[in-house]
């Protein structure tokens, strides 16, 4: 039989990186990783604002250098379809022919033409006024398979959000599209009138259900704001799931990529979600994709759950993991962000002081500053998980990026407490590992609150793979074994499946997971001697919780996601 690939194409929060997967047996020929020459200068962001935005010209020359490395390996006309998965919820601005509204000269530095990263959280005040709004109106709650709280990380806020800050980019605005989308449609050069936009990313964030035939009203739109009129009918109707064609290459990306016009594209999805799939996720098992931040991911048969609504989650989508079955999404908005955050805290004298050194050339700063830096996390792990839990009194609270789930509020902030003269960085760091531990437990208890039993627990991404700590830790806190995907780059072979049954070569999403999965390098039992005191912890964590939630608004003067604190 022919060796037939496909390449999945995955768009991080810091790089883009291309798999090229063997479509019969999922293994992986080659990869290549782009990191984002803008973004890591952080040009246009304003971390103090939450403003955090991308320049498609990251993406686009991330696309073509690392689908053309991988692509060269093999002979083009052996692969036979790609597919993209991104970050989310990450709009931007088209006009009318779907180019992003930063790749035109009068937009090239603005940073409201760009992609609002799905960390971007300028749009607080506007996640309030459609949370009020939408059970105010006196129609549909179209919030309610959102978990019944729409978030600032989301399409309709952050769009609000910047029809109101920028009155050029407004007007000029043809349309939105999720950053899925649009790179799905710069590959196919399609029609944006009728391009197959993504069900994952519109049932999830666009508040897109098939009950009320697609969108929110007309009606409730311009509720929301009146400079949104006319928005609803230059979007979408239909969305589509990712295992479906949405066309093939278009001759200009098809020489760029060195690949045949005839290979299929796939219709585009979020990251966490083609990451389950790569994580062999079946009924009732959680994968919580670790990264920057964690997407918790479930999916259920329809005709047992999919008449339930579960509060305070990402959204419920069917089909927006696996086709036919219902998708369910939560999550914590700082995970290897919260991690990097304290590294960044403790490096400070590295930045501060060693340019000021009169000892060690430029150069020799330099060698020192990067060895440094290489090694904290190692070393701070090792540190933490040497610490005896029974004589740390640092508590913390993992929300230094606001809340995601359960209860979408990202005007909180986290916090410290039980510090002493005898706290130390370990210390510090594993409070910081034990919390985003206990917020994952928040999680799982909510889903089988309402009625989602959570059967297995599956790890992948950087931090599953990298930390042994957290991931032991989380086992001990959730009393459950926790099982790590092989993968080291789950998401890119989760898009590589749904190519592969885009192109036709396998039936359906599970048959290719069954084909192409990688298996599980790691399981992690719970520590029976850590579970009694990590569970009088976790009742520390939620009354330190509790408290600061009913605090943060005075504190900080923002304006807090509505009817949070009583549903906490």
């Amino acid at each position: 039989m022919e060796k037939t690939y496909v390449i999945g194409i995955d768009y991080g929060t810091d790089s883009v990186r291309a798999v090229l997967v063997d479509a019969h047996s999922g293994a992986e020929v080659a990869q290549a990783v782009h990191p984002y020459a803008r973004w890591k200068e952080q040009r246009y962001c304003n971390a103090a604002q939450n403003q955090f935005r991308q320049h498609p010209l990251d993406h686009l020359e991330g696309l073509e250098a690392t689908v053309r490395a991988v692509a060269a390996k093999v002979p083009a006309e052996q692969i036979r379809g790609l597919a993209i998965d991104t970050t989310g919820s990450t709009p931007g601005a088209v006009n009318e022919q779907g180019q992003s509204l930063a790749l035109l000269p009068e937009f090239a530095e603005n940073p409201n033409a760009m992609f609002v990263l799905w960390k971007d959280h300028t749009a607080l005040e506007e996640a309030a006024e459609i949370n009020q709004k939408a059970k105010t109106w006196g129609g549909v709650d179209y919030t309610q398979f959102e978990g019944g709280i729409y978030s600032s990380e989301w399409f309709w806020a952050k769009i609000m959000h910047v029809v109101r800050e920028d009155a050029a980019v407004a007007q000029a605005a043809h349309s939105w599209m999720e950053h899925c989308d649009w790179l799905t449609l710069q590959l196919t050069g399609a029609d944006l009138a009728t391009f197959k936009r993504s069900r994952c990313a519109a049932g999830h964030k666009a508040m897109w259900h098939e009950s009320w035939q697609g969108l929110p009203s007309e009606e409730f739109i311009q509720h929301l704001e009146p400079k949104l009129a006319g928005l609803r009918a230059r979007l979408f109707e239909d969305t589509f799931t990712a295992d479906q064609v949405a066309g093939t290459l278009s001759a200009e990306w098809a020489e760029r990529l060195g690949l045949r016009p005839d290979t299929v594209v796939a219709v585009g999805t979020f990251d966490a979600h083609a990451g389950a799939v790569a994580g062999e996720i079946e009924a009732y098992s959680m994968v919580k994709v670790m990264g920057t931040s964690t997407c918790d991911i479930v999916v259920a048969p329809m005709d047992e759950v999919g008449q339930k609504l579960v509060p305070g989650i990402c959204g419920q989508v069917d089909g927006s993991v696996v086709p036919g079955m219902l998708g369910l999404e939560a999550g914590q908005s700082a995970v290897g962000d919260l991690l990097a955050w304290f590294r960044q805290v403790i490096e400070w004298p590295l930045r501060a002081l060693l340019p000021q050194s009169k000892v060690l050339s430029a150069e020799q700063q330099q060698a020192l500053r990067q060895e440094l830096s290489d090694n904290i996390m190692a070393e701070l792990n090792k540190a933490a998980a040497a610490v005896d839990p029974e004589e740390s009194h640092v508590l913390a609270l993992d929300w230094v990026n606001g809340r995601r789930t359960p209860d979408a509020n990202q005007a909180l902030k986290g916090a410290l407490m039980g510090l002493s003269m005898g706290t130390d960085a370990p210390h510090i760091f594993r409070a910081l590992v034990e919390s985003i531990c206990y917020g994952s437990r928040r999680i799982v208890e909510r889903f089988e609150e309402q009625g989602v039993p959570i059967k297995q627990v599956i790890g992948l991404g950087g931090v599953a793979k990298k930390s042994a700590f957290m991931m032991q830790t989380l086992a001990d806190v959730l009393n459950r074994p926790i099982r790590v995907a092989e993968s080291d780059q789950a998401p890119a072979l989760g898009s590589a499946m749904y190519a592969a049954v885009a192109a036709g070569l396998h039936p359906d999403v599970t048959t290719a997971q069954k084909a192409m999965g990688n298996g599980f390098a790691d399981t992690y039992e719970p520590n029976p001697a850590r579970v009694a005191d990590y569970e009088a912890r976790y009742q520390q964590y939620l009354a330190f919780g509790q408290f600061v939630e009913q605090n943060t608004q005075s504190m900080t003067g923002e304006v807090a996601e509505p009817a949070l604190a009583e549903q906490a």
